[in-house]
């Protein structure tokens, strides 16, 4: 089955890689007892604090970063949620970034950013990247506290693609979401529009430096007493540049400690104070050559790393060190304020990051050094951080110690269990790290890279891997070429590929002797999925019953795409090809509870569960819980799950819409599933698409569009009948059923009678007995309206029987306008029966549900006959979505029209819901025009 690497622990944040272990960019650095309280600044901040946007420029050293320490500590108190993420180089790298950025935000809330982290490294376009903003808006949106998104040295971000997406979630930001950025640079985004709305708050380097009275005490809490004209004297050489100041406290407690006076030392040149570069050449002369040479070698090779601990420190050193002394060392660093700061506790060990520009000044002498030494201290930082489990540190120290083929060994062997954490994305994030010569070298990480295509659904260049692989792995390598064929039928699963998955069938019944947990449990999910596809769903069953419980280093295998909850679903997958909605229902709702409890640990197996859960709901005629379970998952689902759950999920969708009176949002589902299947060439959703629109038409008296829409699906049905594609039976029966509704509309009852006739055992023999009970209900409606009343009794009769034994409602309600009092008249003839009268009055009371659902709407539209008090007004844009809803645009070419992408019309959607207080395009266009906020086009409520 599709490929889904969950993480381990199901309670932790489903977010991100970055989350593997406690990491210091997603929190601020400590805050330090000797931090000035800059009341002039946090005034203005917490003033500020409800703005969509805070912005911090000014170079570095100017004490950015510790004012807004301060500042979280007062928001903090007053309720607001804080996220903190420090931006490096490595983010310019578009996966890196999302990842860090989704884990961010799941340090406040992990539900804020469970839906986008569901989409993280299914493909980095540009559209899978506004959906991962958009679902990161909606989760901030529906928490319950403001929340404060800090984005700290923003100048490390230089690629356009992620100013476009800080730009999105700027723009799309709720109400509840402020943004803060700190850059050392201009900040790349545009701010005009809410600059114009005064929710902007920008200081730069004129409001950053320190007054008089800041610099004063400052000095006074590093140096603990300093007379009030000296202070003074040094504010004016630093310009209340805080570094500057930090250099002129840290020489001066050098020379008091050594009995000199304060007043009688010789100040710095002024101009050393002002900016990084004298900071640099100060710091190299009064700072690093006080210090004693074994101290000044472990800083400069300290600023190889970007965090250090003191047994890390002893490795970079060769040993020639004692932990004793390091940690003694890095204590006192820290206690004279030595621009070293710790950041996180792990165990016993505290972690330490150095000051950005005492890094920089320090790396500067690392650089110098010769490429042999910079080689050694990364290759000890690699082996410390191979050593204790951290790859990711590993892999980078490795390449840049000028060792590619052992970083890459290094991926390759931390890959399995990487998969197994669920760490998919950080994986993705090493495999690019490394030289492609590295990669194509190793049959292992060629394996995983189609694992990543697939994930990704980069399907093209997943099937020209698998053909290379086909050929480059030996003969004698069964474990690997056993790989190859679980990624070939997985790859002809997403592509609903059925016959390429049937040509594989006899080597994936030939297992490996000893494969692993992982190649038995996507053996059995796959060879269900193909038995299913044969209409053996028995056997289909029998696979996932008879496997053994898998297990992966003692762990039970559950989240992932070869795991027990995945293979749940396909045996619930087979009961609903049957029509069995009974125990479809028990076994999506069990495992839609157990996925959810795991997170993103079973994403895959939730939305499974979720789209069969949702068809049974729409069966069993509880229609707004269906939109409601579904609507929310679509987005996620469509990237991660297979072809068979969009089908369920946007056809229900559909359905649900139309059934309620919403005719312009049902068509809009339908649109959105033919671009599915169309972007992904799945011509069986096509058919599926191309045949509810047909049906909707025909319902709508729009007989053109029909007919149009009828020739369109005989030539898909002609196509596949043509490739002998493992689909062509359904298209076929999708086929027939369209031209017996075109002759039910146009009163052709002999034509519509002769079809149903075959179509019956041909759904029969294949075993889709819901659909043999939808057409024997509408045959008995044909037969009645032909005068053959015996024929339609025991058409109902029959059709009445399956339908109680499967759980069926909707698909009887459906079959034919009058099919309900058909089926009352012929129950009044069978008093009887309790069970049948039983099931008899379940199905009128769900059409009187029905009918009461659609009216309340309809209702409540004509009360409203003008606008509210403190309506919102909608948009220029906005009112331009609206008009182009009444034409019954689908989202696609609306953005087409507006030049914008589908994400946003969807993300303009929501908006123009929530300014109306409507739920659906129906009311939305209906809403407009009552209200005379715009001149939508002509089109009604059908479409046309």
């Amino acid at each position: 089955m599709p490929q889904n690497f969950p993480p381990a622990d199901p309670r932790r944040s489903p977010g991100a890689a970055a989350e593997s272990r406690s990491d210091p960019r997603l929190t601020p650095p400590r805050s330090s007892a000797r931090i000035v309280a800059r009341e002039r600044l946090l005034t203005q901040l917490l003033d500020a604090r409800r703005n969509r946007c805070i912005v911090l420029q000014g170079p570095a050293g100017c004490g950015k970063t510790s004012l807004l320490i301060v500042w979280r500590e007062a928001l903090l108190s007053l309720g607001f949620d804080i996220a903190w993420l420090t931006l490096v180089p490595e983010d310019n790298e578009l996966t890196h970034f999302l990842d860090y950025l989704v884990a961010s935000l799941a340090q406040v809330d992990p539900a804020m950013s469970h839906e986008a982290a569901l989409l993280g490294g299914r493909g980095m376009d540009d559209e899978t990247v506004e959906r991962t903003i958009i679902a990161l808006v909606r989760g901030i949106a529906a928490h319950p506290n403001d929340v404060v998104l800090v984005l700290d040295d923003l100048h490390h971000i230089t690629s356009p693609r992620h100013h476009e997406a800080l730009q999105w979630l700027l723009d799309y930001a709720p109400a509840n979401l402020h943004l803060v950025f700190v850059s050392r640079g201009t900040v790349p985004l545009s701010l005009g529009r809410p600059r114009d709305q005064g929710l902007v708050l920008e200081l730069d380097m004129r409001d950053l430096r320190f007054s008089a009275a800041e610099s004063e005490a400052f000095l006074k809490a590093q140096l603990g007493q300093i007379s009030p004209r000296d202070a003074r004297h040094m504010h004016e050489l630093t310009d209340g540049w805080v570094a500057g100041l930090q250099l002129f406290a840290m020489r001066l407690k050098r020379k008091k400690q050594g009995g000199t006076d304060v007043a009688a030392v010789d100040p710095p040149n002024h101009a050393q104070l002002l900016d990084a570069r004298g900071f640099a050449e100060y710091f190299e002369r009064q700072v690093l050559s006080r210090l004693a040479p074994s101290e000044v070698e472990l800083l400069i090779r300290m600023a190889g790393c970007t965090r250090v601990c003191a047994p890390l420190c002893v490795a970079l050193t060769g040993d020639e060190q004692s932990p004793a002394e390091v940690r003694a060392l890095l204590t006192r660093l820290e206690s004279d304020n030595l621009f070293i700061a710790p950041i996180e506790s792990s165990g016993s060990e505290s972690w330490y990051r150095l000051n950005p520009l005492f890094r920089e000044t320090l790396l500067e002498r690392f650089r110098a050094r010769s490429e042999l030494h910079q080689r050694e201290v990364h290759l000890a930082a690699w082996i410390w951080f191979r050593d204790h489990e951290q790859p990711d540190d590993a892999v980078r120290h490795a390449l840049l110690a000028g060792e590619p083929a052992a970083a890459a060994d290094l991926v390759l062997s931390v890959a399995r269990t990487m998969q197994i954490r669920g760490e998919l994305r950080k994986l993705v994030v090493l495999i690019r790290l490394l030289p492609l010569a590295e990669v194509q070298a190793r049959i292992g990480l060629r394996l995983w890279m189609v694992h990543l295509q697939l994930y990704a659904r980069e399907f093209e260049a997943c099937a020209a891997d698998i053909a290379r692989l086909h050929d480059d792995i030996p003969e004698g390598d069964a474990h690997s070429r056993y790989r190859l064929i679980l990624l070939k039928a997985a790859l002809a699963v997403q592509r609903d590929d059925t016959h390429d998955a049937m040509s594989v069938l006899p080597q994936l019944q030939q297992i490996p002797v000893h494969a692993d947990s992982l190649a038995v449990g996507g053996r059995n999910n796959l060879l269900s999925w193909i038995y299913m596809r044969r209409g053996e769903y028995e056997e289909a069953r029998r696979v996932q019953s008879e496997a053994p419980p898998l297990f992966v280093d003692g762990a039970p295998l559950l989240g992932t795409s070869a795991g027990a909850l995945n293979g749940r679903c396909i045996a619930g997958f087979s009961y609903a090809l049957e029509g069995k909605f009974i125990q479809v229902e028990r076994i999506s709702r069990d495992v839609l509870f157990d996925a959810d409890q795991r997170g993103s640990a079973a994403a895959e197996a939730a939305c499974f569960a979720a789209a069969l859960l949702g068809e049974v709901l729409y069966e069993f005629n509880d229609l707004e819980a269906a939109r409601k379970l579904l609507e929310d998952r679509v987005d996620v689902l469509e990237r991660v799950s297979i072809p068979d759950s969009v089908l369920r999920v946007l056809t229900v969708l559909s359905a649900v819409h139309w059934a309620t009176g919403h005719h312009l949002d049902a068509f809009a589902w339908l649109e959105r599933l033919e671009e599915y299947a169309s972007q992904y060439g799945l011509s069986r959703l096509v058919a599926h698409s191309v045949a509810e629109q047909i049906h909707r038409h025909l319902q709508g008296g729009q007989f053109d569009a029909a007919e149009a829409g009828l020739a369109r699906l005989d030539m898909i049905a002609g196509r596949a009948a043509a490739t002998s594609s493992g689909t062509v039976a359904e298209i076929h029966a999708m086929a027939e059923r369209s031209h017996i509704n075109w002759c039910i509309a146009h009163e052709d009852f002999d034509g519509a009678a002769s079809r149903l006739q075959a179509l019956v055992p041909f759904c029969e023999a294949r075993g889709w007995q819901r659909h043999v009970a939808h057409f024997q209900m509408q045959a008995a409606v044909v037969d009645a309206r032909r005068g053959r009343a015996d024929a339609a009794r025991q058409a109902v009769l029959a059709a009445l029987r399956r339908g109680h034994r499967l759980g069926l409602v909707r698909s009887l309600l459906d079959a034919a306008p009058g099919a309900l009092d058909l089926i009352a008249d012929v129950a009044q003839g069978e008093a009887h029966d309790p069970v049948l009268s039983f099931y008899v009055n379940r199905l009128q009371a769900a059409q009187k549900a029905t009918a009461a659902s659609v009216a309340q709407p309809a209702a409540q539209s004509g009360a409203r006959s003008a606008p509210p008090a403190g309506a919102e007004m909608l948009s220029e844009r906005e009112t331009r979505v609206v008009g182009l809803l009444a034409q019954a645009l689908p989202n696609k070419k609306i953005a087409r029209t507006l030049g914008i992408s589908p994400e946003t019309v969807k993300w303009h959607l929501k908006n123009i819901y929530g300014k109306l207080g409507v739920t659906s395009r129906d009311e939305a266009v209906a809403r407009v025009r009552d209200l005379e906020l715009g001149s939508p086009a002509a089109g009604g409520d059908e479409a046309g």
